[in-house]
């Protein structure tokens, strides 16, 4: 009966974490789709008071990497108009850090774009659980990406060449 109790009180202090992740990937998870919603319904507090002060959002284009203020200043006139953007998730993974202060995702989205996937980074900041980082990308089946490339060729090459100097 003492080898079931040792083995138990064992199996028990050696777990590297009491956190309930579970808890912590529905409390991630609703705040990603409130996010996504709160930029359908252009609720422009919302949805950055979602965002850490320090955050960096990189979208679809070359030349999308913003930082918190930038990317305020860009999305302003659209939530002012009324129209955003209205992305879904299909699909979403959730991971955490050791510790459980850092979660990372990837996220297949339903948008005006067709299908996009979004990943990222989340950080608890006092205790709250803030978007520190997110990357938009345009999805391109294997079988177009050639007839993609042309179309984007005349755009990107000067930007590689701008890059490279």
């Amino acid at each position: 009966m003492k080898k079931i109790f040792f083995l138990a009180f064992i199996a028990l202090t050696s777990c590297k974490s009491t956190k309930d992740l579970g808890s912590e990937n529905i409390i991630i998870n609703n705040i990603l789709d409130n996010w996504h919603k709160d930029a359908s319904n252009t609720n422009f507090e919302n949805y950055f008071n979602a965002m850490a002060k320090e955050s960096v959002f990189i979208g679809t284009d070359a030349t999308e990497n913003w930082n918190k203020k930038e990317f305020m200043a860009f999305a302003k006139p659209f939530f002012d108009k009324g129209k955003a953007w209205n992305f879904t998730s299909l699909e979403r993974n959730v991971y955490f850090s050791e510790n459980g202060k850092t979660a990372w995702f990837d996220e297949l989205l339903n948008t005006q774009m067709k299908i996009c996937r979004g990943s990222g980074t989340l950080i608890k900041e006092n205790n709250q659980w803030k978007i520190k980082h997110y990357v938009l990308s345009m999805t391109v089946p294997n079988e177009n990406s050639n007839e993609v490339i042309k179309i984007k060729t005349f755009i990107e090459e000067k930007i590689i060449e701008e890059k490279t100097k």
